[in-house]
This record gives C-alpha cells, structure tokens and sequence, in this order.
C-alpha cells in the first residue's frame, strides 16, 4: 500500500534524475501534455515514465503518490520535485517559447492547485481514458525511461 502525499510542496530530488516527468499513462490529457511537451522540448531536457510502468509506479509510491489513482504528475526539476500545478509551470518554464509562463507562479500556490485538482479529479471523464499507457512511436521512444519501452 502506497503512504499518499499529504503536502505537495517541492521536495529535494535526491538521486532522481533531472528532467523526469511522471505522468498517468492512460490519460488522455496527460499523455496529451507528453505529445505536446516532446517537440518542443528541443534540449531534450524531459524525459518520461508512465505511473503505470514498472519504474513509474515505483517512482510513484516512493514519492507517495498512489499509482492506481494518481491524484497529480511530477517533474524533477533544478534539483527538486514539483507537483500539481507547480510541476506543470516547471515544464512549461524549461520550453523555448513557453518560459513567459514562469508568470503564473505569482498566483498562490493554494488556488493554482485548486484549479489543478478540479481538472485532475474530472480528467477522465472530460478527456477520457486509454485502455493502456501511451505507446510512443519509434521517434519518441528514447524519451521513455520505463524499461517497458
């Protein structure tokens, strides 16, 4: 049984690597967000793990995170772990064109969250839902860290 988060406050990353994003891999919106993060991600800085891979769901419980209900993503990021809303801004914020959305970590964290909770509470029923994680194609594969790939 997975120990839930019950702060989402940046945390040191120790030795988790730079630029990894967890995200729900059956999700269309996340894996929307992942197709939508690799193009333009031109240093290859990020790299991805589907909760619901071996390595992800591990990475999952050890950031107490419930990988058959993930309530959030996360990003490894400057050294920390970013949730929620503030894992977002950090990904949008390493993306040329995107970094003008660093702005958005003036709002308070408590409502940034508040929104993001609401979208991540009805993500499957507004976006839906895949049968399985996100396969990527032959191009993305070696953005994938989960050995499933």
């Amino acid at each position: 049984m997975t120990m839930q988060r019950t702060s989402y406050r940046s945390i040191p990353a120790g030795d988790l690597p730079e630029g990894l994003v967890l995200f729900d891999g059956v999700c269309v919106l996340c894996s929307g967000w992942v197709k939508f993060t690799i193009p333009r991600d031109e240093a290859r800085r990020f790299r991805f793990a589907a909760i619901q891979g071996g390595y992800g769901r591990s990475i999952a419980e050890r950031l107490g995170i419930d990988p058959d209900e993930p309530g959030t993503n996360a990003v490894v990021s400057n050294g920390y772990v970013h949730f929620k809303s503030d894992s977002a801004l950090a990904v949008l914020g390493g993306l040329p064109g995107w970094r003008w959305t660093r702005i958005f970590k003036a709002v308070p964290k408590p409502l940034r969250d508040w929104l993001y909770d609401r979208v991540a509470r009805n993500r499957y029923a507004l976006f839906g839902r895949h049968a399985s994680c996100l396969m990527p194609t032959p191009e993305m594969r070696g953005r994938f860290v989960d050995g499933q790939w």
